[in-house]
Parts: C-alpha cells; structure tokens; sequence
C-alpha cells in the first residue's frame, strides 16, 4: 500500500462520531502512537502548514480534523473548550485509538489540555503551540485583536493571519508571504471555510478560557514540547512560559522574532524538535 506523507494529497474522509459526521484527513506512516493535530481559531483541515504536516507524517501518522461544526463537519460549534474537548476524545476513538500524541496549536492547545486533563489515559505526549492556560494573560483579548487585524488586513487587502501570526518586521513580513502562499497549494478537494456562528462560538469559548479560573496543571503528567514565538501578540507569549513552569514535565521553546505562528515561521527547526520530542 502506497503510504501518503504530502498533505495536498491526501484525501479528506469522514467519520461518524455518537451520529455526527466528522471530515479528516489521514496520512504519513502507519505505525506507532498516532499525532492528531488541535486547530486554532477560524481554523478548517486547509489551515495547517503542510511543511509542519509533512514533516511530521514523515516519520508519524499524522491526523487533522474539523471538530463539531467546523468546516465540513456536521453539527453546532461548541462556545466552550470542555465541550470541544469532549468532542476531540470522542473522535480519537471513533477511529479505534486508545492513545494518541496530540499537538495543540491556540485554540487546538487548550483543547488539548483539557483532554489530557480528563482523559490521561488516552495521551501519551502533548505538544502545546501558540497556547496558554485556562486564566492566562491576555487571552480575554483574543475577540478585540483578532477584529482589529482583520480589519487593518481587509484594508491593506492581505491575509489577516500576516498581522495575527507574524512579526512585523522585514523577516516577519516575508516569512508570513511565504506561509500564506503555502496554504494555497492543495489545489483539489479543499475544506469549507468555517461559518460566522461557528467562529462566534469559538470566540465565545476563548473569552470564556480566559477569564475562567487557573487549572492545576501538575495533575498533567505527560511529557509536553511548548512552543511559541517570543512576540505572540494573540496569546502572549508570556503564557507559554507560565505553561511550561506549571507542567510537571515539559521544556519550552520561544523562537525569535516570532508570533503567534512562530511554529510555521520557523517550520524546519519546529518539525526537527517536534520529532526529537515525539521519539525521545
């Protein structure tokens, strides 16, 4: 069986989760623990960087999905991350896995904090990007950021992830170009976009992680990768450094010159140190 590890071909198939459909995609090698991929805000299958997904796929099976009401997935948009988490653990099982690394990415790592939280059997590494904890600073503030840059993008007729996700310096600018034309490259079979409730919801369930009281994180005792740029304007990156000193087990990463998508700007060094950390 010829194995896929390009993200543009793989294609996208469905799940039934408790009698909602879920849309997937599924690829890269087919042995060991499986890495299931957490998406941020707004974010459907075509968001990921495909450098990341095949990087990873590589020498992994990578999985990416639409949770409920996202993208080409059925159902309503939870407004909050326990229920999207529930969602999350429901759909690892309804493809037969017992365990699972995940790899949260904004929005996708509190996701997975919450079901490495209540589910620890099922996680056996966590990779946490762009994140923070549930209390976090700044994180109240997603709504207020993420509207503004929409809007300074809609007026300089540019993607809203380069001002969300990158610096705005030379390299920043350039590397956001870069990134942007990359999620261009699947020509075929590409994701619905996510509609203005689900997107609501979400938003509603960042405000709602943000301003709810701190976890006991010490009850998480995976080994966790947290990673981040050092000028995460969305989720400031002072939280990935919070994240790192109250999880048991985890090492941290900030890369310079990087916001909240610093794992896509530094894509090479990222995947190099996700695989080191998913094998040691």
């Amino acid at each position: 069986m010829t194995v896929i590890t390009a993200y543009e071909d793989t294609p996208t198939r469905t799940a039934d989760v408790g009698g909602t459909t879920f849309a997937y995609r599924e690829l890269g090698q087919d042995t060991g623990t499986p890495v299931v991929f957490l998406n941020h805000l707004a974010a459907v299958l075509d968001n990921w960087d495909p450098r990341v997904v095949d990087g990873i796929a590589a020498r992994h099976r990578v999985i990416t999905f639409d949770n409920r009401g996202v993208g080409a997935s059925q159902g309503r948009t939870p407004r909050s991350v326990d229920a999207m988490a529930r969602d999350a653990a429901a759909f690892v099982r309804a493809l037969g896995h017992d365990q699972v690394d995940l790899l949260g990415f904004s929005l996708g790592g509190f996701v997975a904090q919450v079901v490495a939280e209540r589910e620890p059997r099922l996680v056996r590494r966590m990779i946490l990007a762009g994140t923070g904890p549930a209390g976090g600073e700044g994180i109240d503030k997603v709504t207020a950021v993420t509207v503004l840059d929409t809007l300074k993008a809609v007026l300089t007729f540019k993607d809203p992830k380069e001002y969300l996700f990158f610096t705005r310096t030379a390299n920043g600018k350039a590397t956001a170009r870069q990134f942007v034309n990359r999620l261009k490259e699947r020509a075929d079979d590409r994701d619905k976009p996510i509609s203005v409730t689900a997107f609501r919801n979400q938003l509603k369930a960042i405000h709602a992680w943000g301003v709810q009281r701190p976890a006991d994180l010490t009850v998480v005792r995976q080994p966790v990768l947290v990673a981040n740029g050092d000028h995460d304007r969305m989720v400031p990156s002072s939280n990935s450094a919070d994240l790192a000193r109250r999880l048991p087990d985890a090492r941290l990463t900030l890369y310079p010159d990087a916001g909240h998508g610093g794992i896509f700007q530094y894509h090479d060094e990222f995947v190099a140190e996700a695989l080191r950390f998913l094998e040691a």
